[in-house]
Order: structure tokens, then sequence, then C-alpha cells
């Protein structure tokens, strides 16, 4: 049991002493993928900050010890941040882990942890003599969304640090400057005076990523990316010379960083599906010919893809066997059930994920339910070897798409 509820726990660390690290934890972190170095990625700079004593160049692999708490099950235990530093003395080797989770025993390494977000307090992180200990909160079910009204939505592969009562993401690296980092001046003058929807800047991506020549699956990534550069290039020119003037009130303060707030998840909850239809109409796919998006199935069920069509669903004569689905999901964990029941003609569900891997216990109970995972060629490694040859990338759905003949 945890040792408080979600809310009261966010209470109590929400000071502006401590630090916070959230993160979605991969394959790579708990032992989903059974690897050598299990325990979650907490990138060297953040460590050096809340931990100064670590930063020591003059000794081989310094290390220190930390008090931790898995609040969430409860566990306690000695964690060991190590800096493997022997490139400063002739070796090859430049990187910070954190070791000492309790291996199997500890629910940061469950491998059914995997896909879950964990928050992870560094208490007086924000002081010069650093971190006195770290609180840990891995989330079941939906309290993801408790954590994510704090920091803004967190996506695979992606992390937000946060100092309370500061700008999210103020420790943060900054990303490269690269042509969907745009100032100001390069981007379109209405969207300075309104906000752009997801659709606009999904389309604006398209635009400075026309990658026509790399598959499917390179090019949703890579888009992706430049989107969310591009959200953060918007967000930049429009909020900062807002926060820039100062709030009159504290309430002035708070309604801002709320409709921030509300304004990423909306953006992080559409990017997926919106970026994936872009692909099915260069691909050749016509629009509620061969696909629909976001269309009715039974009652007020709108799965994110039908094909070929809504029409084609909704006619008890159209062979169910030529039906397929597609779901979006950024993450699966929790999440990946709300397919199941969204086409009841179809039986096998199409879901479409950039989650880093899911264990081998959770992939075999969304095989038994008739879910078959569609990932992106570059993520396939994150997931377990034994599920790696019962996935099936974007290209291949599509083309699974064409071969049932419902396409020209």
């Amino acid at each position: 049991m945890p040792v408080c509820s979600l809310p009261d726990w966010i209470a109590e660390f929400a000071c502006p002493n401590n630090v916070w690290y959230v993160k979605r934890l991969s394959g790579n972190d708990t032992l989903a993928n059974k690897s050598h170095q299990a325990g979650p990625y907490i990138p060297k700079d953040l460590l050096f900050s809340v931990l100064p004593a670590l930063n020591d160049r003059s000794t081989l692999n310094p290390r220190v010890k930390l008090p931790a708490f898995v609040d969430s099950h409860p566990e306690v235990r000695d964690v060991t941040p190590i800096w493997y530093n022997g490139k400063l003395f002739g070796k090859t080797r430049n990187e910070a882990r954190v070791t000492g989770w309790g291996g199997m025993n500890s629910a940061l390494l469950d491998p059914d942890s995997t896909g879950a977000l964990a928050a992870f307090v560094f208490v007086d992180g924000a002081t010069d003599a650093g971190a006195s200990s770290l609180h840990i909160w891995v989330c079941e079910g939906y309290q993801d969304e408790v954590i994510e009204d704090q920091v803004g939505p967190v996506e695979p592969g992606r992390s937000v640090t946060w100092i309370p009562g500061t700008p999210v993401d103020l420790l943060t690296p900054k990303a490269a400057l690269s042509s969907c980092r745009l100032s100001a001046s390069q981007l379109p003058a209405a969207w300075l005076e309104r906000f752009p929807s997801p659709t606009e800047i999904v389309r604006k991506s398209v635009e400075l990523r026309p990658l026509q020549s790399e598959p499917p699956d390179a090019r949703l990534v890579r888009r992706r990316d430049c989107e969310f550069e591009l959200f953060k290039s918007v967000e930049d020119a429009t909020e900062t010379p807002r926060i820039a003037q100062g709030f009159a009130s504290l309430d002035e303060f708070v309604s801002l960083a709320l409709s921030i707030l509300q304004r990423r998840k909306s953006r992080s909850g559409r990017s997926l599906e919106l970026h994936t239809r872009e692909i099915f109409l260069e691909e050749g796919l016509l629009e509620n010919l061969d696909f629909s998006h976001s269309p009715m199935s039974e009652g007020e069920k709108r799965p994110d893809f039908l094909f070929p069509s809504e029409a084609a669903y909704r006619d008890p004569d159209f062979p169910s066997s030529k039906l397929r689905m597609l779901g979006a999901k950024t993450t699966l964990k929790d999440r990946w059930r709300q397919v199941l029941n969204e086409a009841d003609r179809i039986p096998q569900k199409h879901l479409l994920t950039l989650q880093e891997g899911v264990s081998e216990n959770q992939f075999a109970e969304m095989r038994a339910a008739g879910v078959q995972l569609v990932v992106p060629t570059s993520l396939v490694e994150s997931f377990p070897k034994a599920v790696r040859e019962h996935l099936i990338t974007l290209e291949q759905f599509i083309a699974e798409v064409r071969l049932l003949g419902t396409t020209h």
C-alpha cells in the first residue's frame, strides 16, 4: 500500500528546494529487456546538479549513497549514484548510473512497470548542499494523469525536470537548433496572435520534414520530433513575453499555467493520430474510400481509424474479414484496453504505439485479448526479444491494408 494518497504526496514534495524528474519507464529502465544495467536512466547533468559531490574529477568512478523511498508501494533502500568517469583516466566510459535498486524486488525494475510514469523527487536537490534523499512514485492505473496535471504530458523517450515554483523544464537540456526550431520571425504571423491548432502544427511539420523518400515508420518518428520542436517554438514566442511582463495576481499566474498545461495535453493527445493520417494520405490511401479518420462504429464509439471506411463498416453485407481498425495511443500501460470495444465487428484490434517496450506478461495479455501492436521500426529493439517477432511496423500494416484488396 502507498504511504499516502498521490495528491497528498504531491503536496508534500512540491517544495521549491526539491527537484522533480519525471519520465516513463522504458524496457531498458526496468528488467523487461533483461538488461545487465537495469535501472532507470537519469541524465548525468541532472545528477551532477542535485548531487554536487558526484562531480568529482579527481577520483575514478566517484559515488555517493542516497536513501531512496519508493513511496507508491512502499520500498526503502540506499541507492548508489556512480559517475563512471574512466575517460578522464585514459579509459572510455563517461556515464552516470544509479545502482542498488533491489532487482526484481523493486517496483521500479518490475517488468510490468514498463510504460509507467515515474516521478523522482530529489529532496533538497535545489540547494547548494545537494539532495538529502530521493522519493519516488511509480504510477498505476490512471495516476499518471494526476502528475501530468502538475508537469504537463510526458511522452515515451522524453522527460520533464521541474523545481516547484519555477517553469517546467528549467533544467531540461535545450534541444539542438534545427530547421524545426523556429524563431518568432520565422513563424506564421497569425500564430503569434492565435495559438495554432494541433492540426496546423502537424501540417507545418510535414512541410518542414517532407521525407517522402523515407519509409512511413521513419517519417512518423522524425516528424513527431519536428512537431514537438515546432510546438515549443510557438510556445516560447507567445508565452515567454507574457511571463516576462509579470502577473498582477497569483490567480492570473495560475490561470496562465493551467492554460499552457491544457494546451500541451491537447497537442500530445492528438499528435500521433494526426501524423498517421498524413502518412496514410501520402501512401496513396484515400480518406473515406480506403480509410476513415475518427469515424463512428457503434453508438458513440469512435476508433481512430477504420478500413476501408465507416460506410463499409456500417454495411452488414461488407465482409468483416476485410475490415480493419487502428488505434493510435502514444502510451500503452493501462490504456490499451480502451480499444477493445471500439469496433465490435473487428475481433483483432491493431494498435499503434510509441511506448518503449512492454513486459512479456503485458504483451501476452494483449495478444489474448486480440490486440496486434504496431510499432515504428526504430522502437522495435526496445521490446523484449520474445515479443519482437510478434510486432508489425506501420509500413507492414499499410501493406496489409492494401493486400485486403480494398484500395486501388
